[in-house]
């Protein structure tokens, strides 16, 4: 969110509004890198005889990581581009219905 759309509410309402977006972004944040550590070490990890991953487990994580860092990565930039499309489109419906109110 742009704090910039918070301009009208008063300035105890913008710390708070603020407040709760960030603590929504690291929730998620935690959730996501959870759900990433679950899955690579379930995928990756056969057994428990040493206490370190050997090269076919480490290997394993490293391009499990990266391959769910690079989803994620296409994933916001699509949700981005669509936002736009979304956000281009109620600015033309919003500038059609008052081209179409001043008539």
């Amino acid at each position: 969110m742009n704090p910039a759309d918070l301009e009208g509410l008063p300035e105890e309402d913008k710390k708070r509004m603020l407040g709760m977006i960030e603590t929504m972004q690291t929730r998620d944040s935690l959730r996501m890198y959870n759900s990433l550590v679950e899955r690579c070490f379930k995928d990756c990890v056969d057994s428990f005889r040493r206490k370190n991953l050997d090269g076919n487990e480490e290997r394993c994580v490293s391009k499990c990581c990266e391959k769910f860092l690079k989803h994620s990565a296409r994933v916001s930039v699509r949700f981005a581009e669509l936002n736009a499309g979304a956000e281009q489109m109620m600015q033309q419906q919003v500038a059609q219905q008052q081209g179409g109110s001043a008539q």
